[in-house]
């Protein structure tokens, strides 16, 4: 089993970020990441992280005791997968988010982002990065993916309570044009909205379902 730590602040784990209902005044209540996109306005999370009004939900990248050193982004808009809307369908615990650019600059400009991937199979070592509701410090943990069904991923990591769905599987990697983006594979969520425990994590498994909503989220982007 995986133990996490504190993670650094850096290039990498600053493209991770917390959630925040009602502006960063309000709460941090899930995880998320900023995953490359053609207008680079693009992050990734859990489904269940983002149901409700986008009108008060931000995104805090390298969120740490309080600050906002890389900004606070707003959410407009949120792309899911329609089974997961009528019934909640834990295959499809996957959702994207478009957000405002910030001084006249993307999330995507401003830290970068890992790209995503999907049909990777499941053996990999992946790094997990999030924040518990419980802390205002991301933990991060790196361990060995397991099948759990055909539509499903776990991980033994500990640590990882309420606040960290949404939290990006990432493979680390050396590509991109900082040569440091990684490969997004999973978010913590799925079954049992991603675990009951604080030891056992899970993600929908990333196959065509989660591609076709990528190209959705891009459209949709398209649109402006």
């Amino acid at each position: 089993m995986g133990a996490s730590r504190t993670a650094n602040a850096d290039r990498v784990d600053d493209r991770v970020g917390a959630l925040f209902s009602d502006g960063l005044a309000g709460t941090h209540y899930c995880s998320a990441s900023v995953v490359d996109s053609p207008r680079g306005n693009m992050i990734v999370t859990a489904a269940h992280c983002l149901s409700g009004d986008d009108s008060n939900k931000v995104f805090v990248p390298g969120y740490r005791s309080g600050s906002a050193p890389l900004g606070v982004w707003q959410v407009t808009n949120t792309i899911e997968d329609p089974a997961w809307t009528a019934t909640g369908d834990p295959d499809v615990d996957v959702a994207f988010a478009l957000v405002a650019p910030l001084g006249g600059r993307t999330v995507q400009q401003a830290v970068g982002a890992n790209r995503l991937a999907v049909d990777e199979g499941f053996d990999h070592v992946v790094t997990i990065t999030g924040y518990p509701s419980a802390t205002d410090l991301p933990i991060t943990c790196s361990d060995l993916v397991d099948r759990f069904s055909s539509t499903q991923m776990r991980i033994d990591c500990t640590g990882y309570s309420d606040g960290t769905s949404g939290s990006p599987w990432l493979i680390p990697g050396q590509g991109g044009p900082t040569h440091d983006e990684g490969t997004v594979i999973g978010v913590i969520g799925g079954f049992e909205t991603g675990g009951y425990t604080d030891d056992i994590s899970y993600s929908s498994y990333f196959g065509d379902r989660v591609g076709d909503l990528y190209r959705a989220a891009v459209a949709e982007d398209a649109k402006g």
